[in-house]
């Protein structure tokens, strides 16, 4: 059996601030640190054999400080990079809210519905997500595996391996310090759960 656990990144000023990050480099801000030392305490038991990130900044730092606990190296997959919002990125999403209300509220019920522009559709970027996260699987085939992943990636795997909806997309958006544990047998998964 292979346990993979899905770790959000500590939150950056831009989560603090309600922006939007997709692929923008951001790092983790004093409390997004302060919260990836929580999680890391939270998983020290849990014994982990690998750690994969994607190329975001405060993805990398999460990561960092969850393979000094696991004493793993982190291994950063480019393809595990977040889902790229274009010109979404940077801007506050309340202004969004406000100002492109149709297209905030498609994006909350229906994201696979709306490409953001100069963007990634979310078929496409959940295409990208199970190739790379499939190849960990294929190599990993039991043990315990981290995925340190920025929302909304984070959410598009998690709903990928328990089959489910992707949820709302805008509350993922500043989801930041969390985890999920999911295990997988060869058939599929037999148990999910989360902890914040």
């Amino acid at each position: 059996m292979l346990r993979l656990i899905i770790v959000r990144p500590g939150s950056t000023d831009f989560d603090e601030q309600g922006r939007i990050k997709g692929t923008l480099d951001v790092p983790l801000s004093e409390s997004g640190t302060r919260q990836v030392q929580r999680t890391a305490d939270e998983l020290h038991a849990e014994q982990i054999d690998a750690i994969y990130s994607g190329p975001g900044r405060a993805a990398v730092q999460t990561a960092g400080e969850l393979a000094v606990h696991a004493d793993v190296k982190v291994k950063v997959v480019e393809a595990l990079h977040n889902l790229d919002l274009g010109l979404w990125s940077g801007r506050l999403i309340e202004d969004l809210r406000l100002h492109q209300p149709r297209v905030y509220r498609q994006w909350q019920e229906h994201p696979e519905t709306v490409c953001p522009p100069g963007g990634e559709t979310l078929e496409a970027a959940r295409a990208r997500l199970r190739k790379a996260v499939g190849k960990i699987v294929r190599k990993h085939r039991s043990g315990t595996v981290a995925l340190v992943l920025m929302e909304p990636a984070a959410s598009l795997v998690r709903s990928w391996l328990l089959a489910t909806d992707v949820g709302d997309l805008w509350k993922a958006e500043c989801c930041c310090g969390k985890w999920d544990s999911i295990e997988l047998e060869p058939k599929g998964v037999t148990v999910g759960w989360s902890w914040s």
